[in-house]
């Protein structure tokens, strides 16, 4: 029986999806209602699978994602999203995901997808894979992204709306060192405003509008 850990800031989503999954006999060994915990559970119990959100507090999917494969590389991962641009869904591969499924067809495909992955396969919803075939087409590609990990992870908080001794609380560093991150971050994306942040987490899918 597979083992999965599941992540989604929405506790209503979350139960949904242990009923769908349950019903089929899968084993949820963790929930997780942002991508902190999701990281730790992962570590603790080193799930089978993955069911990870896109868009969390404190810490979204994409980023998320890559912790998960540091702390836990052979967990395969399951991202749920509501965004299906080319964009998304390239950042979402590149990050190492094994299947995408959007929220909307998450009970038509969702089981489908985790025996896929099981299997040592790939899936994308159906939405999801148009926009992977538009990007092919067009020969697009995942848009640059010059911030790290911990970087991206500062970029959601001060976007989310939390203040530098706040931050430096959440990643457990000290404020300085927090107001350091949040200076190169503005140095990299050239922004130099909180709302000019904001405008780019949501474009990004780091926090929504």
């Amino acid at each position: 029986m597979a083992t999965i850990l599941l992540a989604d800031d929405h506790s209503v989503v979350r139960q949904g999806i242990r009923i769908l999954l349950e019903r089929e006999s899968f084993d949820i060994v963790a929930e997780a209602a942002d991508g902190v915990e999701a990281v730790r559970f992962a570590e603790k119990h080193q799930p089978d699978i993955a069911i990870v959100d896109l868009s969390m507090p404190i810490m979204n999917g994409i980023t998320a994602i890559g912790e998960i494969k540091k702390v836990s590389p052979r967990t395969k991962v399951v991202l749920l999203t509501m965004h299906t641009d080319e964009h998304h869904v390239l950042q979402a591969l590149h990050a190492g995901v094994r299947a995408c499924v959007t929220k909307t067809q998450a009970v038509e495909h969702l089981i489908l997808a985790i025996r896929e992955v099981i299997a040592g396969g790939v899936y994308l919803s159906p939405s999801v894979s148009g926009a992977v075939v538009q990007a092919y087409l067009t020969k697009s590609d995942a848009a640059y992204d010059p911030l790290t990990d911990r970087e991206r992870q500062v970029l959601q908080l001060v976007a989310e709306g939390n203040t530098t001794k706040e931050i430096a609380a959440i990643i457990g560093v000290t404020a300085k060192t927090a107001e350091t991150h949040r200076v190169k971050v503005m140095d990299k994306l050239d922004i130099h405003s909180t709302a000019g942040l904001v405008r780019y987490a949501i474009r990004r899918g780091l926090i929504q509008a």
